[in-house]
């Protein structure tokens, strides 16, 4: 059985001489409240995507064997992440936008992408992948 619990203290920091820091009793400074819920992973996977594509591009690395060196993950994980840069123009855009996932695991993965980014027809991916929307994400 796994305990969690969460503290929460207001306290400030002053400077004293010879650069020691003195904890005080006081008010937090605001925080700005965010929306529940996170960016999906798959709309951080295709912005890291068109990310390294561009530094593809400009020749500021290599290739994508040198990505993968420098992420420390597999060439077959960066060619997985790449792939989604072979999907439509309009379905990239929509990953951009998928809805935040309040919590929990997010409706749409990679696995279930992948096989649509390998149809070499944009006129084909656009059906497959209005049928997984539609799946993952009912109204």
């Amino acid at each position: 059985m796994t305990l969690s619990c969460v503290f929460s203290a207001s306290v400030q920091v002053r400077q004293r001489h010879r650069g020691r820091r003195q904890l005080e009793p006081g008010a937090a400074p605001e925080r700005p409240q965010l929306p529940p819920g996170r960016v999906s992973r798959l709309a951080r996977l295709m912005a890291l995507a068109i990310k390294l594509d561009g530094l593809v591009r400009r020749g500021i690395v290599r290739d994508y064997a040198a990505l993968a060196r420098l992420g420390h993950v597999s060439r077959a994980r960066i060619t997985q992440i790449m792939n989604l840069l072979l999907l439509a123009p309009d379905i990239q855009e929509q990953l951009l936008f998928l809805p935040e996932t309040p919590r929990g695991r997010d409706p749409i993965h990679l696995r279930q992408l992948q096989p649509i980014a390998l149809l070499p027809d944009w006129n084909d991916q656009r059906p497959r992948w209005r049928r997984l929307l539609a799946y993952a994400l009912p109204r």
